[in-house]
């Protein structure tokens, strides 16, 4: 699937960058990132106590660090952040209180070698993709991916701590300079490509301010982080290999797999990279490694985040230099506690105000992959149906969750993966007419 990159990209992805500008512009992925948030639940569920759980963060801080430099620099090549995914936090949570903390890492291990090793030696991966992922199910893929996210962001400033009003305010304010910076960025100037390229800092920092004349920021927990800790392989027991945990894991491993797929489409349509069998390979050994590596320091499995791949729009910022200074930070967070602390004292209605607009970036960049092609009954059909499985996924009572056999939760409990699975089997199963494929192809190239 090749794409021509429509946004304005001011540093593509081999564009050589300084150090000093690198950092600055590879903290914003960082700060824009929710990666506190799947550890924290999780060790509600695992009910760890407060110091395992500030390590337990910790490792997340630095197993997301260490997989997105694999993904980006070694992996996929593109600028890919990784973090923890959403997808196994019910199943961990169940292996972790059936059968302990050891069992979570035995689960872990075996699937994220197979992911690996789909990728290379076996090669399989990339052949699986091109030939069921064409233009049309890889832009409905994107869309969907943002098109699930919206919800999620929207409710996580509804639920947020304080006042609910406030908390609209807040995040209104946030995503509105962010836009404001964005618009104000379409200049080739300097000053306007500088605003640009800071957009996110810009709108994080007044959006913090904001939110302190409300008395919701709360840097207090600063103060009781460590300054310095090591981590240690397995530091919740050794591993534990439970048969059933290990199958279960597999399936929510592939689970992951297509949703961090869909997150793959985003950033090649951005960045005007094509996904090509060597690229989509080394893709899918990049994140079974990282998946590993997060085993071995008792983290969750690795999955490329949507919403970075929605910022790469937003700054025009589309460097590998840049998002493997986002590792390298993420990795010197996960040594220093007490900085790491310090990013999760970030209000949610600030970020999550700025995720709203990365998923309108992310919904838009998904219709300019399918905008050269003929929207017939057809292709009507395996648009609009998985959105509106999507949609349905997402608002869907969690209690019916609970009601359901564990494998359908899994499934259930991702929008993305419903919207992807159904966007594929959708174009399997209807037959399309050979003379629109013969035109779509030679208008795509």
């Amino acid at each position: 699937m090749e794409n021509k990159s429509g946004n304005n990209i001011i540093i593509g992805v081999d564009d050589k960058v300084s150090p000093g500008k690198a950092f600055v512009l590879g903290l914003q992925h960082v700060l824009a990132m929710d990666l506190y948030i799947a550890p924290i639940v999780i060790a509600g569920l695992l009910a760890l106590s407060t110091e395992n759980t500030s390590f337990f963060i910790q490792m997340c801080f630095l197993a997301t660090g260490l997989a997105t430099l694999i993904q980006t620099g070694a992996g996929i090549k593109l600028p890919v952040v990784q973090g923890p995914s959403y997808v196994p936090i019910g199943a961990i949570a169940a292996i972790g209180g059936k059968l302990g903390l050891g069992a979570i890492a035995g689960s872990l291990i075996p699937g994220a070698l197979i992911i690996a090793l789909l990728g290379y030696p076996l090669k399989w991966f990339a052949k699986v993709v091109r030939r069921i992922v064409p233009p049309l199910v890889g832009g409905t893929v994107i869309i969907i991916v943002g098109i699930a996210l919206m919800p999620v962001g929207l409710n996580n400033v509804f639920i947020s701590e304080g006042n609910i009003g406030n908390n609209i305010l807040i995040a209104a304010v946030s995503a509105l300079v962010l836009v404001i910076c964005m618009l104000l960025g379409r200049k080739k100037n300097g000053f306007s490509t500088f605003l640009r390229l800071v957009s996110v800092i810009i709108a994080i920092v007044v959006g913090t301010v904001t939110a302190s004349f409300f008395g919701t920021v709360d840097f207090s927990p600063v103060k009781e982080a460590s300054w310095f800790a090591l981590p240690t392989v397995f530091p919740f027991g050794k591993p534990v290999f439970d048969a059933g945990a290990i199958v279960t894991m597999v399936f929510v491993y592939f689970i992951i797999l297509m949703e961090t797929t869909g997150t793959w489409f985003v950033v090649s349509t951005v960045t005007g990279k094509e996904l090509d069998e060597k690229r989509l390979n080394r893709a899918s050994v990049g994140e079974g490694l990282g998946c590993f590596i997060g085993a071995l320091f008792g983290s969750t499995p690795m999955t490329g985040y949507s919403s970075n791949a929605g910022l790469l729009a937003i700054t025009g910022v589309a460097s590998r230099m840049v998002i493997m200074a986002s590792g390298l930070i993420l990795v010197f967070l996960g040594l220093i506690p007490k900085l790491s602390t310090a990013i999760t004292c970030i209000p949610e209605p600030v970020i999550n105000g700025i995720f709203g607009i990365v998923c309108v970036a992310i919904v838009t960049n998904g219709m300019k992959v399918i905008q050269p092609i003929i929207i017939d009954d057809r292709n009507m059909i395996v648009i609009g149906i998985p959105i509106l499985l999507t949609i349905a996924v997402t608002i869907l009572p969690k209690e019916v969750l609970s009601s359901v056999p564990d494998w359908a939760n899994y499934i259930l409990s991702s929008g993305i993966t419903v919207g992807a699975l159904a966007t594929v089997l959708l174009n399997l199963v209807i037959p399309e007419e050979k003379r629109r494929v013969e035109k779509e192809v030679s208008s795509i190239q």
